[in-house]
């Protein structure tokens, strides 16, 4: 499994195109499949960009917890968990990677953008957006001593 760390900024180019950072390309292993899934986040403002390999684990997670056949709230909601999908890959000599206008509309992207690694999978922010995410020391600690008390 890749474990993606850090924050790093990046800049649209004229064609729409980001850089793909270097140092989340180097967490996968050499000769790893470079096709990642980008779709936006259910709950807050930025996309989520997950390996193929990820993004085929989770959604079979996702699908096998609904009944598809018989429940058409279920199905409706699948319907609607896979659209506004992007696949990207970055190019071999850039790194560049094409995420559509419409998912960077989505999240109020202008011109600079966070890519910001979670773990098993990576968040592209707004640059203003993910600054005004950022939640108070406070809150983080009352957030961790309730996780504590369960």
């Amino acid at each position: 499994m890749v474990t993606f760390i850090g924050e790093y900024t990046a800049r649209l180019d004229d064609k729409g195109r980001l850089v793909f950072p270097s140092a989340l390309k180097a967490a996968l292993s050499p000769g790893s499949d470079m096709r990642f899934v980008v779709k936006k986040d259910l709950f807050e403002p930025c996309l989520q960009m997950y390996t193929l390999e990820e993004w085929t684990k989770q959604s079979e997670q996702v699908k096998n917890s609904l009944d598809l056949t018989f429940n058409k709230t279920h199905a409706k909601f699948w319907r609607e968990y896979m659209r506004d999908r992007d696949i990207v890959e970055p190019d071999a000599r850039f790194g560049r990677i094409s995420v559509s206008r419409r998912l960077l509309d989505s999240i109020g992207v202008g011109k600079e953008v966070v890519f910001s690694g979670n773990d098993f999978r990576i968040e592209i922010w707004a640059k203003e957006k993910f600054e005004e995410s950022r939640i108070s020391n406070e809150e983080i600690i009352a957030i961790a001593e309730s996780l504590s008390q369960k």
